[in-house]
């Protein structure tokens, strides 16, 4: 069984999908801490001047977990970011395809960073046509840190494959997933451009700009994508 393991990210970029894709089982590490900064309450979007960043204000604390971190005036918030995607995808040719579901799930009262964030991830996942189980990592037992917390993922599912991100690599041990006998590979996500709106080609979007361009075609073109970088066993 190859598994991959990732935050529950707000509306994540391509790379992340892909990853899942190529999974037989994706977990939301849900039971980490949440970082100031990251991908976990922002994304990126493009515009008819450029690009810009979907961000969801968290409360303060430290530290805490992302199931624990909880969203600050979202009922306001909420509002802006239906808003922006609507003045910047309306005229996208999937618009429809998308859009009544995700403002289903955006225009509840969440609380729950992590909630919000699971409930779009799989509807996303549902739209791209993806057919990888999703589990939560919070509702088990396990404890870890870093790459120990992945292996004992790895084991509860009894998965002979973590499939990673490259950008992991730096800190990834390598010898610790050998030593129990699981194989380690990395995705190698690159780009080719595909049709959008506004313009030249931006990289690095969420996924909802390939989803809105492209409709029921969208996983053919990740794919695609990730067969460019070619995925690479260590």
């Amino acid at each position: 069984m190859i598994i991959a393991i990732h935050q529950p990210n707000y509306l994540p970029w391509l790379g992340y999908f892909y990853k899942m894709a190529k999974a037989d089982l994706f977990i939301l590490l849900d039971n980490v801490q949440y970082e100031v900064n990251g991908y976990v309450n922002r994304c990126r979007i493009k515009t008819s001047q450029d690009s810009c960043w979907l961000t969801l204000p968290v409360k303060r604390k430290f530290p805490q977990t992302i199931t624990e971190a909880s969203l600050i005036n979202y009922n306001k918030e909420k509002e802006k970011h239906i808003k922006t995607i609507i003045l910047n995808y309306q005229k996208a040719k999937y618009f429809d395809y998308l859009f009544p579901e995700l403002k289903g799930i955006l225009e509840k009262n969440w609380e729950s960073l992590s909630d919000l964030n699971i409930n779009l991830i799989k509807l996303l996942k549902e739209k791209l046509g993806i057919k990888t189980k999703i589990e939560i990592a919070s509702d088990y037992k396990i404890f870890g840190k870093n790459t120990g917390l992945l292996i004992e993922l790895c084991k509860k599912f009894k998965a002979n494959t973590y499939l990673s991100g490259m950008g992991a690599k730096k800190y990834q041990d390598e010898e610790k997933f050998n030593k129990d006998g699981i194989k380690l590979t990395y995705t190698n996500f690159d780009y080719s451009e595909y049709e959008q709106l506004w313009g030249n080609f931006i990289p690095g979007l969420s996924i909802i700009d390939l989803i809105f361009n492209h409709g029921p075609e969208s996983l053919k073109i990740l794919l695609e994508f990730g067969n460019i970088g070619q995925d690479k066993i260590i």
